[in-house]
């Protein structure tokens, strides 16, 4: 059953408005913010910060979905949405980039496949 909940897009983890992680938070599944992080946050599945969400940090994930504000560094192996409320301050690595009118980007963007390391 767990398993059927999973692979439907129903069992996922959230920080609900009001609460505070301050460390690093390691997940299999897919995690959803509406409080704050101050740290790192390592996602296997995909991240949305929701509108009362704030990330103070790095977050490392597949997919992510930005409603409200992301203060440091964001390693988005496929693609990353920074929606109309959302507001990035700091340094973007992903594959792909959708980025809403209104939406708030000041940093660096880096997109496509990381570069082979040079061989001798």
């Amino acid at each position: 059953m767990a398993n059927e909940r999973q692979q439907s897009g129903l069992m996922f983890n959230a920080l609900t408005a009001g609460s505070k992680i301050v460390g690093t938070i390691t997940a299999d599944s897919d995690y959803r913010i509406d409080g704050l992080i101050e740290g790192e946050l390592n996602c296997s599945g995909k991240v949305v910060i929701g509108e009362s969400g704030r990330i103070k940090g790095t977050v490392n994930c597949q997919n992510a979905e930005i409603m409200g504000l992301l203060d440091g560094k964001i390693n988005c192996s496929q693609q990353l949405s920074l929606r109309a409320s959302g507001k990035i301050q700091g340094d973007v690595q992903t594959k792909t980039l959708i980025v809403e009118p209104g939406a708030q980007f000041n940093g660096t963007c880096a997109m496509g496949q990381p570069k082979a390391a040079p061989t001798k």
